[in-house]
This record gives C-alpha cells, structure tokens and sequence, in this order.
C-alpha cells in the first residue's frame, strides 16, 4: 500500500468537496466521489493508472447518474408562478370592472392591488383565481367551478 498516493487523492477528495461547497455545483461532489474512490484503490495496492481509471469510472458513472436523473425529475415552475415560493398563487380575489387595458384595482389582504388579466378570451367581472406575481401585480385567471 502506498500512502503518499493515498494520502494525494483523499487531499483531492477534499479539495473538491470544498470547491463544491463553495459553489454550490453539486456535480463536484460527484468528481469528489471518483477521486474517493481512487484513493480506496490505493489503499487496495492497485497501480497508478488503475487508480485514475477506477476514479474515472467512479467519478464519471456518478456524474452521468445524476444528470440522469435530473434530466427525469419534473421541473419546478417559475418563481413567480411557483405556489412553493409564492404563497398568494391560487387564491382568488374579485374583480368588479376590468379597465380597457386588462387591468384592474382589487382589494387582497388588506391592500388595493393591481392586477393583470392572464386569462384566455375577454376580462369578465367576477370572481379570480391568481396564477402568478410580477412585482407587486398580481396576474389572475378565471377562477373555474370545481
């Protein structure tokens, strides 16, 4: 077993879990995994460059997972129509008269807000349901019978 070599890729390992800290790319942690794993071979005894190729293996096989599965997970909406960020999203306000513009002044939560008709078609008067916020202008859409 040769320790300064192990000792060189656990150095890496850390060196790369830092620069994924520091950063926030969660794919370092992946390289840092095939760096981990190249210092595991050698503290097995294997030659140098079955220790780069295990990291490699290790590291590149961790990568391509995780894209994988990022690419398969469902993306999240945008923040200003997201319900996890936004909590007004889906609540419903009630809009007496549009102006020619698709605008209107509702009172939500206390306060006259502006709101922007989002909806498909023409603005009605009635009942809306807000499906994003655009600064302090509330978007909304027909609020539908369920």
């Amino acid at each position: 077993m040769d320790s300064s070599a192990s000792t060189a890729w656990w150095l890496v390992t850390g060196v790369l879990v830092a620069a994924e800290l520091a950063s926030g790319t969660f794919y370092l942690l992946m390289v840092a995994l095939g760096a981990a794993a190249g210092a595991i071979a050698a503290h097995l005894g294997l030659s140098l460059s079955l220790q780069i190729g295990v990291a490699a293996i290790a590291g590149g096989g961790a990568t391509a997972a995780w894209h994988y599965t990022r690419l398969r997970s469902p993306r999240s909406a945008p923040a200003q129509s997201n319900r996890d960020v936004n909590l007004d999203i889906g609540q419903t306000v009630h809009v007496p008269a549009w102006n020619a513009d698709g605008s209107a002044r509702v009172p939500y939560r206390g306060a006259a807000w502006s709101v922007r008709y989002a909806g498909p078609g023409a603005p009605a008067p009635g009942e809306h349901v807000i499906v994003a916020v655009q600064g302090s202008e509330l978007q909304v859409a027909p609020a539908t019978d369920s």
